[in-house]
């Protein structure tokens, strides 16, 4: 497995547990279907760039946990703050 595997399907899960379990959005079955051809994607370009892709992966990882993807779901680090204040 190549090393931008983990950050990319980590993006995945991410992406849709907050929407749907944070969120009590629908499930989006884009999202599972994105990150798996993402995880294809960023396999053959690490082999064909090295690194670089990988650090890709883990910038696009931290940018996703703190970034709106969905205009209308907060990012995962709102969804957590908030989920903190409640408790």
């Amino acid at each position: 497995m190549a090393e931008s595997t983990g950050p990319i399907l980590a993006i995945g899960a991410i992406t849709v547990t907050n929407r749907t379990v944070f969120n009590d959005e629908a499930m989006d079955w884009k999202v599972p279907v994105a990150t798996a051809l993402a995880a294809v994607l960023f396999a053959g370009a690490e082999r064909a760039v090295g690194r670089g892709a990988v650090a890709v992966a883990y910038l696009a990882l931290v940018t996703v946990v703190l970034a709106r993807v969905d205009p209308k779901v907060p990012s995962p680090a709102e969804s957590a703050l908030r989920w903190f204040n409640e408790r």
